[in-house]
C-alpha cells in the first residue's frame, strides 16, 4: 500500500534551517549536497530543498510507492497534473504532480538497495 513516508520543506538557506531543526527538536540531518539536507530516521522523515529549480510552493508530502511508472500513469488517468516528471536523486527517483483541488505532492520509489 502506498504511503506517506517523507516531507519536504522548501528552504532558502539550507544550513539556516538545518541548525533551526537541530536546536529546536534535537534533529540530525544528513547532507547530500550544499541544497539537500534529511532526516533519516526511517520514520516519516523531512528534507530540507534549498534547489530553486525544485521548489515547490508550500510544503511538499512525499507516497511512497513500489511502481513509479504506475503511479504516474495512474496520477494523470485520475485527473491529477504532473508538474516536475520522473528524475532521480540520491536514495530513489520520484516526480511531483498536483491534485484535482491544486494540492502539490510527489510520488517516490526507493532504490532497490536503499
Amino acid at each position: 500500500m502506498a504511503r506517506f513516508n517523507y516531507l519536504e520543506l522548501p528552504v532558502r538557506d539550507v544550513p539556516v534551517t538545518k541548525a533551526f531543526y537541530a536546536s529546536a527538536f534535537g534533529w540530525t540531518f544528513t547532507d547530500f549536497g550544499p541544497d539537500y539536507a534529511a532526516t533519516m530516521t526511517g520514520d516519516t522523515d523531512i528534507g530540507l530543498n534549498g534547489d530553486s529549480s525544485q521548489s515547490t510552493a508550500q510544503l511538499l508530502p512525499v507516497i511512497e510507492v513500489d511502481d513509479l511508472e504506475a503511479a504516474e500513469a495512474a496520477v494523470q488517468a485520475a485527473g491529477g497534473t504532473i508538474t516536475l516528471p520522473i528524475f532521480a536523486f540520491p536514495g530513489g527517483r520520484r516526480f511531483h504532480f498536483r491534485d484535482p483541488a491544486g494540492h502539490e505532492l510527489a510520488a517516490m520509489q526507493p532504490d532497490a538497495h536503499a
